[in-house]
């Protein structure tokens, strides 16, 4: 198990990851907070959203993000607000490990998803999620309350920001909540481009 534990989020100006409520998800704020990605040609291709799209930085790491991707976790307040969006091929073509509190079956998606559900802690979710990435990494995808439980837990070795230029104003803060006496962090690369910044960063014990 030799890979490493990480997220990739996009990040609004004033610090925050998405509206408070999942019903404004995919609303004009949201949309504006992502636009960075959506005219990426893998993201198009990806979520088979027709051919073309731009090709540069921005798609490398979309490209990149996805190819060291070897299994993901999410909570369930993602996984729900997914399941109503995702089209039937779901986005992820690896495990999905799913942070419940409820027992259901594995859910597989055409494409190579399969959803697991765990319903007895995040460590246990993110050993399931190591065995079945093999030598690749570990995402996890979110949303921001399932993020901060693995970052407090000391379990996340790195992470990226896509900083977008937006104001959010209210809604989902990604550090509301850190232990910042316990969280240490190491700038490791920025990289701007034309419509975001992308900061890498590794983290440390206090």
């Amino acid at each position: 198990m030799a890979g490493k534990v990480f997220f990739s989020v996009s990040m609004s100006l004033d610090g925050f990851i998405a509206p408070e409520s999942s019903t404004e998800l995919m609303g004009q704020q949201w949309m504006e907070l992502q636009q960075w990605i959506f005219p990426q040609r893998f993201f198009r291709e990806n979520l088979k959203l027709g051919e073309g799209g731009e090709e540069g930085r921005d798609n490398d790491i979309v490209r990149e993000t996805f190819e060291r991707t070897g299994a993901s976790v999410m909570g369930k307040r993602m996984f729900d607000a997914g399941e109503q969006m995702w089209p039937a091929e779901a986005p992820f073509h690896t495990p999905v490990f799913v942070v419940t509190h409820q027992q259901r079956d594995p859910w597989e998606r055409p494409g190579g998803t399969v959803f697991h559900f765990v319903n007895d802690g995040i460590e246990s979710t993110l050993d399931q999620a190591r065995k079945a990435a093999g030598d690749r990494d570990v995402r996890v995808a979110g949303g921001g309350a399932t993020i901060l439980e693995y970052l407090n837990a000391g379990l996340i070795d790195e992470f990226t920001i896509a900083l977008s230029p937006v104001l959010f104003g209210a809604g989902v803060r990604l550090f509301d909540g850190i232990d910042a006496a316990r969280v240490a962090l190491k700038p490791e690369h920025a990289e701007p481009t034309q419509r975001v910044t992308h900061l890498t960063y590794t983290v440390h014990k206090r």
